[in-house]
């Protein structure tokens, strides 16, 4: 995987790019549309925008130069509700190739660093793959429920990681 670059904070067409890669694989797979798309960019870029790398994360990985994944810890709330995973994703290039374990990895190793004591994050059951890797590095299902928060209904299911 040394083709493969792990880059921290924002480059120039992250934010599109990772759009893209939830529009695409969230519309192919699931059948979302522009609802969750339009989420998706509208909430990554107002997070950029109020990006502090003493408390977030954003890193992407790249592939000569062309982003392919991302994860994103957002610590605004992470004193009382815990760090935040978002946006996490891998392309079809590179998925199956561990690239997802090591942006978790990344991610679970900042917070820890930054002395954040829980990260959560929101899903919804049937992303089976990213299940796998949440459990595998620790995260526990703490409440599922029927939501629309992605523009169909699923069913929600929260994790959370203790690191305490």
């Amino acid at each position: 995987m040394s083709d493969i670059e792990i880059a921290r904070g924002y480059i120039p067409g992250s934010i599109g790019r990772v759009a893209e890669l939830h529009g695409t694989y969230y519309h192919d797979h699931w059948g979302f549309g522009l609802f969750f798309e339009a989420k998706a960019a509208n909430e990554l870029s107002e997070f950029l925008g109020r990006y502090d790398e003493k408390r977030d994360g954003f890193w992407t990985a790249l592939l000569e130069g062309r982003v392919e994944g991302s994860i994103t810890i957002d610590g605004i709330h992470a004193e009382m509700e815990g760090a935040h995973l978002r946006w996490f994703i891998i392309s079809e290039t590179l998925r199956g190739r561990g690239i997802g374990n090591r942006l978790i990895n990344v991610a679970i190793d900042f917070c820890r660093n930054k002395g954040h004591k829980r990260v959560y994050l929101w899903t919804f059951e049937g992303l089976n793959a990213a299940r796998h890797l949440y459990k595998k590095s620790g995260f526990k299902l703490v409440e599922q429920h029927r939501g629309t928060q992605w523009g169909a209904e699923v069913i929600e299911q929260r994790f959370e990681l203790r690191l305490e």
